[in-house]
């Protein structure tokens, strides 16, 4: 079967106050206690794939879970096992099953006779459970509250988390539910499920790496619905991934930048592909503006640390002076405090909605909207904006040629949302052609906005103008890179939609 959940984390100091909403109703109170397994190069976790027995009462059960096909969508499969004594886990248990095809996939097993691979404890689980049915827009969800530990050899994890499963009707009624609890007392959403939790315990890990982006996957005749869906869940599926950790405390570099890199993406599937999805009506500025909000606040991060991190030893480097960036420059604004606001997540959900709402509950695409006819038109008129803009960048003003870089990016996502819709290899060689233009404009942007930083703090310190110079003479360079790169472009770049 598949699962619809929604997972919430709750802050420590609105515990008592989420206990006391939940038992506002009729609820029932379990113990859960959990092993999970995997084999010893932990060839399940590294396909998403989850082995767990659990102890549900007086049985056990054994679960075997696997990613679905759209965001907080998983694939399970359970076996009730009538032994009071802890059992040995199985996994033939789900042969013939969706999630077993999983499994086979994991381990490169080829039936019928393959030998069953050893398998290990890896971590497990001691949860006390508050359950709770309510009913939203006709849907019905079940509410649980979980407390309890994770234990990986001789560590552990306390977990305090409330999760949303649809029982029955739609996606739609457990996101509304998810929406009022998160208003109501601060809630963030996270893919981060406890096997995840458990998995990174045992590897000595607080978080996660970076998760990059993915192609939308749909088959070649989708409709346009379908498309724009499937552009919006991928990007979801790299915004969700580093926003839990974001929100849950780090502080990585690279996860920061995956996390704008996944917002950019998905605010250009909002902006180019409203017409597929048969517009997005009102939401689309209720969620464009809080994730705009975002991108910008973790923009500054990731600008100080380019600054920090990489400028300024490059200047010392050339024989600058050091200087007193961290007084200079004040504090920013925490990146976790930035993700968990009530209005990002709120949009998060909405977005979650919408890709879990079945084509006929939504707006519909006109009947003569081909995604292929109209990807083909926007793809080529920004691939005629940058390529005129491209043939002149040199003497464009500055604020010109940071709008193509902004258009390339666009152009480049529009182009990897399209991909599945044409030849691959011609497409994936468009792709490559964008990169060295992308690359230039990065550097130049960043050295353009570092200049202006310098030149401000050069005012009132003058240690600063030596690093002033040093961008300033550069400038012209970068220009020049530039414009080479617009030039290869315009030779190498192929329209793969022609």
């Amino acid at each position: 079967m598949t699962e619809f959940e929604l997972k919430l984390e709750i802050p420590p100091a609105r515990l008592a106050s989420v206990e006391a909403a939940l038992r506002r109703g009729m609820t029932r109170t379990q113990r859960l206690r959990a092993r999970y397994f995997d084999t010893a190069d932990g060839a399940l976790a590294a396909r998403g794939v989850v082995l767990r027995l659990r102890k549900e009462g007086r049985h056990w059960v054994q679960t075997a879970k696997a990613p679905g096909s759209r965001p907080l969508e998983r694939l399970e499969h359970n076996v009730v096992l009538g032994s009071r004594t802890a059992p040995l886990p199985d996994l033939s248990r789900h042969d013939g099953t969706p999630v077993g095809e999983r499994i086979r996939q994991a381990l490169n097993k080829q039936p019928p006779d393959a030998a069953a691979p050893d398998l290990t404890l890896v971590y497990a689980t001691d949860m006390v459970r508050l359950t709770r049915i309510v009913r939203a827009r006709g849907a019905l969800v079940e509410l649980a509250l979980d407390q309890g530990h994770i234990t990986a050899g001789d560590k552990t994890l306390p977990v305090r988390e409330l999760e949303l499963e649809l029982k029955q009707g739609q996606a739609a009624g457990a996101v509304a539910l998810a929406s009022t609890w998160c208003l109501r007392h601060g809630l963030w959403l996270s893919n981060v499920s406890k096997s995840l939790k458990g998995q990174r315990l045992a590897l000595g890990q607080d978080f996660g790496a970076a998760v990059g982006a993915e192609a939308p996957r749909f088959p070649r005749h989708a409709p346009g619905r379908e498309v724009a869906a499937a552009a919006v869940a991928a990007c979801l599926e790299q915004v969700l991934a580093n926003a839990s950790d974001v929100a849950g405390g780090c502080s990585a570099a690279e996860n920061i930048h995956q996390l704008r890199v996944g917002l950019r993406r998905l605010r250009t599937a909002l902006r180019e592909l409203g017409a597929l999805a048969g517009g997005w009506g009102d939401q689309g500025d209720a969620w464009e503006a809080p994730l705009a909000a975002v991108f910008r606040a973790l923009g500054q991060h990731r600008d100080r640390d380019y600054l920090l991190g990489t400028l300024q030893a490059r200047i010392e480097a050339a024989g600058g002076p050091p200087l007193d960036w961290h007084e200079a420059l004040g504090a920013l604004p925490g990146t976790a405090e930035s993700v968990r606001t009530p209005v990002f997540q709120q949009a998060l959900l909405g977005l979650i909605g919408f890709v879990h709402t079945a084509p006929d509950e939504g707006a519909s695409a006109p009947d003569d909207t081909s995604p292929k006819k109209f990807l083909r038109k926007r793809l080529a008129k920004l691939h005629k904006q940058v390529l005129a803009q491209g043939s002149q960048f040199t003497a464009l003003p500055e604020a010109e040629q940071h709008a193509l870089r902004k258009r390339l990016k666009r152009l480049r996502y529009l182009a990897e949302f399209a991909q599945p819709l044409f030849a691959k290899r011609k497409a994936g060689a468009y792709l490559a052609a964008l990169k060295p233009l992308q690359d230039a404009l990065g550097t130049y942007h960043d050295e353009v906005a570092a200049l202006q930083v310098w030149q401000g703090l050069s005012g009132h310190d003058p240690r600063a103008l030596f690093g002033a110079g040093w961008l300033s003479a550069r400038r012209e360079m970068h220009v020049q890179a530039c414009q080479q790169a617009c030039d290869l472009l315009a030779r190498q770049a192929r329209p793969f939609w022609d």
